[in-house]
């Protein structure tokens, strides 16, 4: 398969377009593409091309040649991951493989328990070319919008725009997950995920996000890192759907 790269904006064929930064630099200093080299391009509508390579010494860019018709890697259930901010560089890793899993979107959440602090605007940016480059990798046909961070109240006011909210805690009553999925979410198309922190969720966070009309539920009999608790949640998901 043709190395696969995201461009902004929707286009036609003839387009010239030109790369992010990082991919200029992945193309001409990684993966040592010349000028004539192809590659495949997808643009912000999920439309993909073939493309022809014109590698300058400050820019690159390309033109679309030839439409590529294929199936697409999207999921018809939109999926949207609130994931409280975990420590260390944990995100990273929840972003790329989540973007892998077939993920909508992704709020960062700053509820109770979260101890974080480095959440500037360059954080945001790192983690959306985090899911360019995992959206790349995988073959998608969209990249999953990293949104800005928000409070766990301001989370709360957004239940009512999904079809199904599902909140894993520790101390939620036990059942079995395929149980749970298997009687909600066949009729869903769009579902949210909220994962708690490191130290979980506080009782007063869950009852206000059943209050909100989320679903309280139980990853199982062992306690999971919130990176994992998204990952297996995503997973289960995608499988009850039939999407894996």
């Amino acid at each position: 398969m043709r190395d696969r790269f995201f461009v902004a904006g929707v286009h036609a064929l003839g387009d010239r377009v030109a790369f992010a930064a990082d991919d200029a630099h992945k193309l001409r200093s990684v993966l040592r593409k010349r000028s004539g080299d192809r590659v495949e391009v997808v643009d912000s509508g999920g439309a993909a091309y073939t493309a022809l390579l014109d590698i300058g010494e400050r820019a690159v860019a390309a033109l679309l040649e030839a439409s590529i018709d294929r199936p697409t890697a999207e999921s018809r259930l939109r999926v949207t991951l609130a994931q409280a901010l975990p420590k260390g560089q944990k995100m990273d890793f929840v972003i790329e493989k989540a973007t892998e899993l077939g993920v909508h979107a992704i709020v960062p959440v700053r509820s109770l328990r979260v101890i974080a602090t480095e959440t500037g605007d360059a954080k945001r940016e790192r983690w959306q070319r985090i899911a360019r480059s995992a959206a790349q990798q995988s073959g998608r046909s969209a990249v999953p919008e990293i949104g800005p961070i928000v409070t766990w109240d301001a989370l709360l006011t957004t239940f009512p725009d999904y079809d199904r909210v599902y909140v894993p805690w520790e101390l939620a009553p036990p059942a079995a997950l395929r149980d749970v999925l298997a009687g909600s979410v066949h009729d869903a198309e769009r579902v949210l995920l909220a994962i708690g922190p490191e130290g979980g969720f506080a009782a007063d966070e869950i009852a206000r996000a059943t209050a909100a009309g989320a679903t309280v539920i139980s990853l199982g009999r062992r306690i999971l890192r919130t990176e994992t608790a998204a990952l297996v949640l995503l997973s289960a998901l995608a499988y009850e759907r039939g999407d894996i």
